[in-house]
């Protein structure tokens, strides 16, 4: 789509040939490039077909609608296209009950599909005492629709997701994480893929918000977890514009969009912190953002050394990613340094050993590899790394007291770590909301 555009500004006629289940996206696509008459023909080839007849089949049977888009004379409105009237809302774009606003928003688009938090003015008045910055400062602009992230516009969305004040400093991070090239985030947010954010906290911030890193913290039951993720979701499908089935064309989408949020055990770990190998200080507050499409177990053959690594190379080997994230309980990676492992060496010898014959990777099926690809061997039953960096393999440490499992991520190859920049009243802050934490009956 963004090739077509080019032609155009180029003076040259293009068309697009769209999947027809891929038509609405590409009219928004071209929308955002600012070319919203650009020509669009669907047609009925499934995405990423491989099979040559259906494709010939389908081209043909699009053959006329692709000569008439290119040689049928533009229309006025298509030579002068008017910009699409936006609704003007007043500040106060509703009034009335919980149920009445919960509806009213989830009408409009605005929600994720679970109530919302009404963001009032006096509740967006209180996010903001979260951060130092004014209210109209642009963070940054999101795709696809480049909308202005301002801090305003953050606060809503957190108070929407429920989150407290003190979690704005890590929207505001989030935020610019995500818009950094490495994060690949114009590809993960709308891929067919289902990526997901996943959100991980180091430094002194994670005892500040209550971020659970211990036993559940990826499943539901803690208010930092729960709508840190849940309000980063909010602030990309609302100012960004990445809308489920329009923008966002995820296959079969992914529970962990709702929230996947986790800290790292730094205190139990007998390795270096997360933001620590990526060059910042231990004392700073940072959120590192990655992109996987899943979440796999991999059951332990044993828990000494040999058998913990032995069983994960065994799980990657049989699913075969290109990068991937190993989340590893705080005991076991004991056993794994007091026998000598350091990171790096878990990493390389991963990379090393987890292979797979040819036959089962996509590579070898592929007519040509890209620039991240390794070629594949004549023969299909040679071996190759399931993984084809050693620096797409991390460790983070977190996790409870079981010892069956270690859990993988698989597909998340580029991590972008951001510092976490307090406000100036931070210890007055956090201490106003430190005491929100559950506390559970006994029986």
């Amino acid at each position: 789509m963004y090739d077509a555009v080019s032609v155009e500004t180029m003076k040259k006629p293009a068309a697009v040939l769209a999947s027809r289940g891929f038509a609405t996206d590409a009219g928004s696509a071209a929308s955002s490039k600012g070319m919203p008459g650009l020509r669009i023909v669907p047609e009925d080839v499934l995405p990423e077909c491989t099979v040559l007849e259906d494709i010939e089949a389908g081209v043909s049977a699009a053959l006329d609608d692709i000569i008439a888009a290119l040689t049928k004379p533009l229309t006025a409105e298509e030579k002068s296209p008017k910009p699409r009237e936006l609704e003007k809302l007043s500040r106060i774009v509703f009034k009335g009950n919980l149920e009445e606003v919960n509806r009213f928003f989830y009408k409009r688009g605005w929600s994720d599909g679970l109530p919302i938090i009404p963001p009032t003015e006096e509740a967006v008045a209180e996010m903001l005492t979260g951060t130092d910055l004014p209210a109209d400062h642009v963070v940054t602009k999101i795709i696809p629709r480049l909308g202005k992230a301002t801090v305003e516009k953050i606060a809503i969305n957190a108070v929407m997701a429920g989150a407290l004040p003190t979690y704005m400093p890590v929207l505001i991070a989030g935020v610019q994480a995500v818009m950094e090239p490495e994060a690949n985030f114009g590809t993960c947010e709308v891929s067919t893929a289902s990526w997901v954010p996943f959100w991980v906290l180091n430094g002194p911030i994670r005892h500040d918000l209550h971020v659970n890193s211990g036993s559940g913290a990826l499943s539901p039951g803690d208010i930092a977890n729960a709508t840190i993720g849940r309000a980063m979701g909010l602030i990309i499908k609302n100012i960004g514009g990445a809308r489920k089935g329009i923008e966002d064309m995820g296959t079969f989408g992914n529970p962990g969009k709702y929230t996947m949020v986790i800290a790292e055990n730094e205190e139990a770990s007998p390795w270096e912190p997360l933001h620590v190998q990526y060059g910042f200080k231990k004392e700073d507050s940072t959120v590192t953002v990655s992109f996987p499409t899943a979440h796999i177990l991999s059951f332990l053959f044993g828990t000494d050394a040999k058998k913990i690594l032995s069983s994960v190379i065994s799980t990657i080997s049989g699913v075969s990613w290109g990068g991937i994230t190993i989340m590893i309980q705080p005991h076991l990676a004991k056993t794994l340094s007091d026998d000598g492992w350091t990171k790096p060496e878990i990493a390389a010898f991963i990379r090393e050993y987890a292979r797979v014959p040819a036959y089962r990777t996509r590579i070898y099926w592929q007519s040509s590899s890209g620039p991240e690809e390794i070629r594949p061997p004549l023969n299909p039953e040679d071996s190759v790394p399931a993984v084809r960096d050693a620096n797409h393999i991390r460790l983070l440490v977190a996790g409870g007291t079981g010892s069956l499992f270690v859990a993988l991520f698989p597909g998340g190859k580029n991590w972008v770590t951001k510092k976490v920049e307090l406000p100036a009243n931070w210890d007055k802050l956090a201490a106003k909301y430190k005491d929100i934490i559950p506390t559970h009956l006994r029986y």
